[in-house]
């Protein structure tokens, strides 16, 4: 019989989200695609307490725009302290149309990173955000994977 406690969860604060959210770049959009769960990788940046990010004319836009809501999410992993986290945001979406409002977001330095025309500006004010911070379990030096960064606390 295991009697040991696991380490507790730590719930993230609002205002810990949105640090954590200033200091990424990538996170991932979840919306509902014809009646099925898609995930899209995009680059954003924060302007006014909501998420921005730029796309082309395709299903990213038209899922963003007519979802409700949409998630999206950030993860990390802290080698340091050897905690991972993860931040959930939820709320709808909609199509910036005002050029100064896309001048704001293109002076936080919102470049996209795929190649192609990414006209459409999407925000995403989040009407809950949530997060938590967990202690990781030590890897096992000679079963773990190369290329798991928790690695990183042996070297």
């Amino acid at each position: 019989m295991d009697t040991t406690t696991p380490p507790p969860d730590y719930a993230l604060t609002m205002d810990q989200c949105w640090v954590l959210l200033a200091t990424e770049t990538v996170g991932r959009v979840a919306l509902i695609v014809d009646s099925h769960p898609e995930i899209f990788p995009v680059n954003f940046v924060l302007a006014r307490r909501a998420i921005v990010f730029r796309t082309s004319g395709g299903t990213k836009l038209w899922g963003a725009v007519t979802a409700k809501p949409i998630a999206f999410e950030i993860d990390g992993y802290d080698a340091r302290d050897e905690t991972a986290w993860s931040v959930m945001a939820r709320g709808a979406a909609e199509l910036m149309e005002s050029q100064e409002e896309k001048d704001a977001v293109d002076a936080l330095l919102l470049e996209p990173w795929h190649p192609g025309e990414k006209t459409y500006y999407v925000r995403v004010a989040p009407k809950a955000l949530t997060g938590r911070r967990f202690k990781v379990n030590r890897p096992d030096l000679w079963n773990t994977r190369l290329s798991d960064p928790r690695r990183s606390s042996f070297e």
